[in-house]
């Protein structure tokens, strides 16, 4: 199962250091601490002169993409830290169906100045498929990284 075209997942590097794991750090020209709500489903945004590099580090959430009328689904949970990368113009949102707020680190790498739409929601073309949201949930409980698409 492939990503959509130019996002890419990588787990994070880590050294043991006494008690303390430490992870690489990633490059970026503004970083951002962004608070997922529980109980939230986003409408799709795009980004038309940034990059997104997405880490959780408390709880999990479910990022939704978009590209050629389809959906595609990726779980994201501190349980397995990894980097999503978003470049320009993929539209995106961000669902978190648990019961806990999802914190994560947002290191954008910025590629020209904002665009006035850049944040302004945008209705998504057809309804999300939640089932395959809280299968994609589930699968968080056994640890599993996981991936869907349609």
């Amino acid at each position: 199962m492939g990503l959509i075209k130019g996002i890419s997942i990588r787990q994070l590097e880590s050294i043991q250091g006494g008690m303390a794991q430490f992870y690489t750090p990633q490059a970026s020209n503004e970083t951002m601490l962004v608070q997922i709500p529980a109980g939230n489903i986003d409408e799709l945004f795009v980004h038309r002169f940034q990059t997104d590099q997405l880490l959780v580090v408390k709880g999990s959430f479910v990022l939704v993409s978009l590209h050629n009328k389809q959906y595609q689904y990726t779980l994201l949970s501190e349980d397995n830290p990894q980097v999503l990368t978003i470049p320009p113009g993929v539209p995106h949102g961000a669902i978190n169906l648990s019961s806990q707020n999802c914190l994560l680190v947002n290191a954008v790498l910025r590629h020209g100045e904002s665009h006035p739409l850049d944040y302004r929601p945008m209705k998504p073309p057809f309804p999300y498929d939640l089932e395959k949201v809280e299968q994609l949930l589930s699968t968080e409980n056994l640890k599993i990284p996981a991936i869907s698409h349609h």
